[in-house]
């Protein structure tokens, strides 16, 4: 009996799943990863495989399925119902205020005052969150524009916030977070940003964001692999934590747009693990993972 549960317990290629709740055969993992890759670009190599798992699974259970193959199968006779979930599963929405706090810090001491400058007859600054997720990143943009022009009257300073994931979209649409989500924040930020609320199920309290700081920013769902409907071109773009899920080639050409949608001399900033060094030679390196266009 041992040696029949063993031989049930794995896959054709010799992968034990005995321990899942609901079987995972290779090829249930790699018909989910080309399809992702075909519908976002994301690459999910087979180090993945465990974070799909735990991400898919909430969908088997909500369409109460008994296995990764019968999901499969639903996604190929369900597609169009199903991909904005299995998108909204998939992708990874990790963030914080103010993660990466160095670059709040330059957009603050050197990227305001220059714009500034430049700027100072149209009187405006265009901000692209791109791949915003639940909001915390251009709230922490909006918080620092709004400190940097506080003292100059009449500008036109708008943030755009997009992300592939329908529901952190709204998330930050809403601008409601946990107290959990504003740990670390300094009270006097808290006091002057958020206020205090009842969630909607009306247990404990959270926080939203002021309506001040909601103002300067416009909430869009945007796959950015697909068409960018954007007309006018920004001064800075924060694209952090998001192509490293890209192979090289779609690096490649996402920057070149990226630097097509940026004015001369714009400033473009991504994540700390990530790097332009091999993938373009349109921005110059100004360090701490800081960029700005040349060409």
């Amino acid at each position: 009996m041992q040696t029949l549960k063993a031989i049930k317990n794995v896959d054709a290629k010799g992968n034990s799943f005995s321990n899942r709740e609901f079987p995972m055969m290779d090829s249930d993992f790699e018909f989910i990863a080309r399809l992702a890759n075909e519908k976002t670009g994301i690459q999910l190599g087979k180090h993945k495989r465990d974070m799909i798992y735990s991400r898919i699974v909430r969908r088997i259970r909500s369409l109460n399925l008994r296995t990764f193959a019968e999901y499969c199968d639903y996604l190929k006779s369900h597609q169009q119902e199903e991909m904005t979930d299995f998108i909204n599963a998939i992708t990874t929405n990790l963030t914080s205020f103010f993660r990466e706090n160095h670059h709040f810090d330059y957009l603050k001491d050197t990227v305001i005052p220059e714009v500034k400058s430049k700027n100072s007859v149209s009187k405006k600054i265009r901000i692209w969150s791109a791949g915003c997720s639940s909001g915390e990143e251009p709230y922490s943009l909006a918080m620092t524009l709004h400190e940097g022009f506080s003292d100059v009257k009449g500008w036109d300073v708008k943030i755009l916030a997009t992300d592939l994931d329908t529901n952190v979209v709204s998330h930050g649409k809403a601008g409601v977070y946990v107290p959990d989500r504003v740990d670390g924040l300094p009270a006097p930020i808290l006091k002057k940003n958020f206020n205090e609320v009842v969630p909607a199920s009306g247990r404990g309290f959270a926080y939203e964001m002021s309506s001040h700081l909601k103002k300067y920013i416009t909430f869009n769902r945007l796959n950015l692999l697909g068409d960018w409907p954007m007309k006018g071109k920004f001064d800075v773009i924060f694209c952090r934590n998001v192509v490293i899920y890209f192979s090289k080639d779609t690096q490649r050409e996402l920057f070149d747009r990226y630097a097509e949608m940026l004015k001369p001399n714009g400033y473009l900033f991504i994540g700390h693990s990530e790097t332009l060094h091999g993938v373009t030679k349109r921005f110059e390196s100004l360090g701490r993972t800081i960029y700005r266009k040349i060409s």
